[in-house]
């Protein structure tokens, strides 16, 4: 991971990976907090999802800028 692009779609990636998998499987584990881990799921998969899209677009626009030079 050379440039901070890849490294943010690598982990926005493993945030939304992670989010759906507490969204999925987590549904009937009770913890001691008001929040319930299926929430924090949902939020870490759009979290991910922002992540991961802004790397892309961070990506792309630096190839973009790379094959305007002569």
């Amino acid at each position: 991971m050379r440039y901070l692009p890849e490294r943010n779609v690598w982990e926005g990636s493993a945030t939304l990976l992670l989010g759906f998998v507490l969204w999925k499987f987590a549904g009937g584990v009770d913890v001691p907090v008001v929040i319930s881990l299926t929430k924090i799921g949902v939020a870490m998969m759009y979290i991910g999802g922002a992540q991961t899209a802004w790397g892309v677009y961070r990506s792309a626009r630096r190839l973009w800028a790379l094959s305007d030079r002569p």
